[in-house]
């Protein structure tokens, strides 16, 4: 049990660590699109972006996969910039086609983000031969973190929108422009050429 407390903590804390802010932010252009009544397809976001995440964890912890660290440090904020400047062109069209369009970034853009922390989840387990169940929990802490951000995303659109009388609209363009002002000076900051 003190394994999977480890493990699931260490998932948990790596969404919600403030200094690795570049998940919250991929979370917010993800989740901006989305209502309450919409919730089915959140769990979907959350999940998807969660398998994506760990495959590619699993595939470099077996050592299945190696991908230079400074290229994925890059990839990284252009995944949210992407998001975001897709949430800003389509934010009118705010339907179901964007929506599914949300989950495809989810579960690609997830494949991504899961080598960001690879190297390190690789030093965490070591050496060790079972690397799918520390994975497996690891996993589990990242989708409740994951779960604790977005319902708060969606808990702040709907305040906004029903206080302030923010229209659905105007509510993605401004979270999703906030955003992507984040991710330029990520993009900046992390050149590898």
């Amino acid at each position: 049990m003190n394994e999977f407390i480890f493990y699931f903590k260490m998932g948990l804390f790596h969404v919600l660590d403030i200094k690795a802010y570049d998940h919250i932010l991929f979370l917010i252009v993800l989740a901006v699109v989305y209502q309450f009544k919409q919730w089915k397809k959140v769990l979907w976001l959350i999940t998807l972006f969660t398998i994506g995440h760990s495959l590619t964890l699993a595939l470099s912890a077996y050592g299945i996969l190696n991908v230079r660290a400074a290229l994925v440090e890059f990839l990284i904020p252009l995944t949210i910039f992407i998001t975001g400047l897709m949430n800003v062109l389509t934010a009118r069209k705010a339907s179901v086609g964007k929506e599914n369009q949300n989950l495809f970034f989810a579960l690609f853009f997830g494949l991504i983000h899961g080598l960001g922390f690879s190297n390190y989840f690789k030093m965490m387990i070591g050496k060790s031969s079972d690397k799918l169940v520390p994975l497996l929990e690891f996993a589990v802490g990242v989708e409740a973190a994951q779960i604790i951000i977005v319902v708060a995303i969606l808990l702040i659109g709907a305040l906004v929108q029903s206080i302030f009388g923010v229209n659905r609209r105007d509510w993605i363009l401004v979270a999703s422009s906030i955003v992507i002002g984040f991710a330029i000076q990520m993009m900046i900051d992390r050149v590898f050429w």
